[in-house]
């Protein structure tokens, strides 16, 4: 389907949602050749008539480029002229050649290109400065605006070769987002401070709110005070909402664990491991959560390891050099002034993850560091923000995530260190964002 289509479908998404009978349409759909009977079959199967109308309108984006005015003819043979119209008088006028039809007077139906929805991105986003809005000690919805409904654009279905279900994500606002940002750490801690890490966090509290989210920014807190906060969120009620976010911007270390590996350290030297921070927010302690997706995004060192890569063929990679300021998110472990001395650390053993709905995405793998340029933020945090923005629309948080990998994968410390993201995931279903309309 054209891009320009896809955006019209997306800017009338709400209406189409509200409006539209997918039962009478169903028939014409079929004989224009525009779904297969399995694709109605799923659609269907998807809930009730606005989950259907939902389903329905993510399916007709993935199919070729004479779907969208062939959906315009199927809505006025149906009676639903002012969906038609609305759709048409942002389109531009399309020529079909004539369908062909057999002896019997139906038509011949013929595939549909599928395109591609995701793509890789194109350029660096630039930095920008946000002001940012405290919920207090607790998370109040009503103190942070959420964008105009009609402006959201909810991916909670999204047809795909494998038919896999996505997870509700239409609530408005979406779910919480915690962002823990330690930058000063306190002397006896033996930790340095963190430059750079504030314009992570401007960008990831930007970021999640354009996804429609309530953020809470907390920064420097000791271990004790990271547990309240967690523990804070875990005993809010979660249920007007679909997911729940946590990011933690700090040092890092090892932790014994039997699922998520790591550590993240508090201004006062001590670590949280990230396994303990995943369990606030399980099915047992945080109930509202259950079946919900949880998401952790962790900024910190993985280990004191540094990559220095492998070599591959020149069309392997298009390296990008890292700036004289990167720093990495470590423990020291050198007396030395060079900053690629410094290191966070990694965790004993690597296991699958038992819990349900979680996914912990650490900015490095597991034993080695994660680097930070002072002046422009973390390799990781820059990039996830980048790829949200460029394609929140239309991918899937996996497909994000694994962009993420190959563009972080890129860049090189000094010219020679490599850093590669590295996630544990229990995601049960394909995980969409609420997106503003472009």
């Amino acid at each position: 389907m054209e891009e320009i289509h896809k955006t019209i479908l997306r800017r009338n998404r709400i209406n189409l949602v509200t409006q539209l009978d997918p039962l009478i349409l169903f028939d014409s759909l079929l004989e224009k050749g525009i779904f297969t009977q399995d694709m109605v079959e799923t659609i269907t199967r998807s809930g009730n008539r606005r989950d259907q109308a939902r389903q329905l309108v993510m399916d007709l984006e993935t199919r070729g480029s004479r779907a969208f005015p062939l959906f315009l003819d199927c809505l006025q043979e149906t009676g639903q002229h002012s969906l038609a119209s609305l759709l048409r008088n942002g389109a531009p006028d399309v020529h079909l050649q004539p369908v062909r039809t057999t002896q019997a007077g139906r038509p011949v139906v013929h595939p549909l290109h599928v395109s591609c929805e995701a793509s890789l991105p194109a350029g660096v986003d630039t930095d920008r400065k946000y002001d940012r809005v405290s919920l207090g000690d607790r998370f109040k919805p009503t103190l942070t605006p959420s964008p105009e409904k009609e402006d959201i654009v909810v991916r909670t279905q999204s047809k795909h070769p494998c038919d896999f279900p996505c997870y509700k994500m239409d609530a408005s606002p979406c779910g919480l987002c915690l962002i823990i940002n330690n930058m000063e750490f306190e002397t006896q801690s033996n930790l340095d401070n963190r430059r750079g890490s504030n314009i992570d966090c401007d960008k990831m509290e930007s970021r999640f709110k354009a996804l429609n989210f309530i953020v809470e920014v907390k920064t420097n807190l000791r271990e004790k005070q990271i547990k309240r906060e967690l523990s804070v969120l875990s005993k809010t009620d979660h249920s007007q909402y679909d997911c729940c976010v946590v990011i933690m911007l700090s040092h890092g270390t090892e932790a014994s664990h039997s699922r998520f590996p790591g550590a993240v350290y508090g201004v006062d030297g001590l670590p949280v491991p990230v396994q303990h921070i995943t369990n606030y927010l399980n099915g047992r302690h945080c109930p509202s959560l259950q079946g919900k997706p949880k998401l952790f995004f962790i900024q910190a060192c993985g280990g004191d390891e540094k990559d220095t890569g492998v070599e591959v063929s020149p069309g392997e990679f298009e390296p990008s050099m890292g700036g004289a300021d990167d720093e990495t998110d470590a423990i020291p472990t050198s007396s030395s002034s060079d900053s690629l001395s410094m290191s966070d650390e990694p965790d004993a053993r690597v296991t699958l993850p038992t819990p349900c709905d979680i996914l912990v995405s650490y900015s490095t793998f597991p034993g080695y560091v994660s680097w930070r340029d002072t002046q422009s933020g973390s390799w990781y945090v820059e990039t996830l923000d980048r790829i949200l923005k460029e394609n929140a629309d239309t991918c899937d948080l996996s497909t994000i995530l694994m962009i993420v990998n190959h563009e972080v994968s890129q860049n090189s410390a000094k010219g020679l260190y490599k850093q590669i993201p590295g996630s544990f995931n229990s995601l049960r279903k394909r995980l969409y964002f609420q997106t503003q309309a472009k």
